[in-house]
């Protein structure tokens, strides 16, 4: 790092005292003679060129030579054919002066004299050389200048380089992501983008152990039922005995198909390219079709009632996450609730909230957060296990998905309430 460093601070100071430089030469070559500083030149052209009028043309290389050594100025005169350039003969036919500057340095001004005669007066101007304070001094200035960048830069380099070792520690399965950047660096908001990458990751990580613990021990239970029943086949003295025991191993089938299906529909909302497919519905008429069609779920005695806002036309979500979301919310509602399950849509602050209440014992405060992870159960019916544990944890999801989150508080009938919200605009990325 301090390679670089240093490398990219020699770096600076060199460009800036190559562009001064370069810079220098540009207004050399291309400055333009300042007028103010060039009319006593023009004053004393014009009374030079008033006097050779006056004098005979043979007499006035002697009567420039004569003004040249009493002044010390480097007077001539040429003749018109010698002067090339057709910006410079044209202003010498207007009568007016004109300026040339050559490569060596020397500016001349030029004024007509007649047709064939031009007076020409050289100046030279001294070329300015830099000793070598000179140019420690300007080197010593762009280095201060190069010195104050790299008080910004280096931060900056420092953090990048914290950064990079956290990632790749992180690459090296580590899956600790320790990246101490302070909330002022101009890196801060990637570095939180690195954390909750990280954190997701280990979210899926563990989610994936969860699963399979979970799958493998649903899946034994059946199973060894099955090979008890094949046993009992295989030894059935009667028909009926057969059929009894096919019967239960169809049972056992279609408990681990479900839960292959439960656990495929919950591993679809953990993959990190799930796009919603959001449109407008009318919840008026889907959220009471939805309870009427699982009012045959739930156990008899229970009823269901919905209440949805009247406007509420035009809702934007994933169809199919919606009715997932308020099917398993029915569900679990229905496997406590004494005799009334209560269901409400509306729109409040921006906010799409459904709710789902029931008048069963509700859920305890310090559990309402463990209910969402996936494969819980706290099964108050104590002896009764129904159902695989994902039902909160798909709707939490699900939500989640559309931007939106799920919260656990006590109904008023008595018992749980879950409420989701969710944008009136998804995000549709988690």
């Amino acid at each position: 790092m301090a390679r670089h460093f240093l490398g990219l601070y020699l770096l600076i100071v060199v460009t800036l005292a190559v562009v001064s430089w370069g810079q220098d030469r540009l207004l050399q070559v291309y400055s333009k003679p300042d007028p103010g500083e060039m009319r006593p030149v023009a004053a004393m052209m014009s009374l030079l060129t008033d006097r050779l009028h006056q004098a005979p043309p043979e007499s006035w290389r002697n009567l420039i030579a004569g003004v040249a050594a009493r002044t010390g100025v480097d007077v001539e005169v040429f003749a018109t054919h010698e002067i090339a350039g057709a910006d410079t003969l044209e202003k010498l036919g207007r009568g007016e002066n004109a300026y040339m500057r050559s490569s060596q340095g020397d500016s001349w001004v030029l004024k007509r004299i007649d047709d064939e005669h031009v007076l020409a007066l050289r100046s030279r101007e001294p070329v300015a050389k830099r000793g070598v304070l000179d140019w420690a001094v300007t080197l010593l200035f762009y280095a201060l200048i190069a010195l104050v960048l790299m008080f910004w830069i280096w931060p900056l380099t420092r953090d990048l380089r914290t950064l990079e070792k956290a990632a790749a520690q992180y690459g090296n399965r580590n899956w600790q992501f320790a990246a101490p950047i302070k909330q002022h660096s101009q890196i801060y908001p990637l570095a939180q983008t690195f954390r909750k990458m990280a954190a997701r990751i280990d979210g899926l990580i563990a989610s994936h152990q969860d699963m399979s613990n979970a799958v493998s021990h649903e899946i034994k239970t059946p199973l060894s039922r099955m090979q008890f029943e094949i046993e009992l086949a295989r030894h059935a003295t009667s028909v009926a005995e057969l059929k009894g025991s096919l019967s239960n191993i169809k049972t056992d089938i279609e408990a681990i198909d479900g839960l292959v299906k439960a656990t495929l529909g919950y591993s679809i909302l953990e993959r990190a390219d799930l796009t919603l497919n959001l449109s407008e519905h009318d919840f008026t008429a889907l959220i009471p079709a939805i309870v009427q069609s699982a009012q045959g779920d739930v156990r008899g005695g229970i009823a269901i009632t919905s209440t949805v806002q009247n406007d509420a036309t035009r809702v934007i979500c994933d169809i199919h996450l919606f009715e997932s979301v308020l099917r398993n919310l029915l569900y679990n509602a229905g496997r406590y609730a004494a005799s009334q399950i209560k269901v409400s849509f509306a729109v409040r602050a921006g906010l799409n909230e459904l709710r789902v209440e029931d008048d069963g014992p509700g859920i305890p405060e310090d559990q309402r957060s463990r209910v969402f992870q996936s494969f819980v159960q706290l099964n108050p019916q104590a002896g009764r296990k129904v159902g695989y544990g994902l039902g909160l944890a798909i709707v939490k999801r699900a939500i989640e998905w559309h931007g939106g989150d799920v919260r656990i508080g006590e109904s008023a009938l008595g018992g749980a309430l879950v409420a989701a919200n969710w944008p009136v605009t998804p995000t549709s990325t988690r």
